[in-house]
């Protein structure tokens, strides 16, 4: 069983059982993180599955596009390990990930 580590800000670490070819929003989404609205959900238009990613698996995370980064720079509260976690596919390398839900300041 493959897991996915999720954060929400200001709450302790949860494992949850994580799908093969889903993405990490929707990972966090049905486990039911209210934390992580995930408007758009997965259209890569919006910024609010904003998530900070664990810096050891940087290299097997996918590069970030143009849209990711730009909408990035428009989140508050952006740091060199944020991700928009409606663009990460899960699968098998990346078992075990931590991803903490990036706080939502309005």
């Amino acid at each position: 069983m493959l897991k996915l580590l999720v954060t929400p800000p200001a709450g302790a670490q949860t494992a949850v059982e994580a799908q093969d070819g889903l993405s990490v929003m929707e990972i966090i989404r049905d486990a039911g993180f209210e934390s992580l609205p995930a408007f758009c959900g997965g259209c890569c238009s919006c910024a609010t599955c904003h998530v900070y990613v664990d810096p050891a698996f940087a290299d097997r995370l996918p590069p970030i596009s143009e849209d990711e980064d730009a909408l990035l720079d428009g989140a508050s509260q952006r740091r060199a390990t944020s991700r928009l976690s409606c663009q990460i596919a899960f699968g098998p390398a990346l078992d075990g990930l931590g991803v903490e839900i990036a706080p939502d300041l309005g």
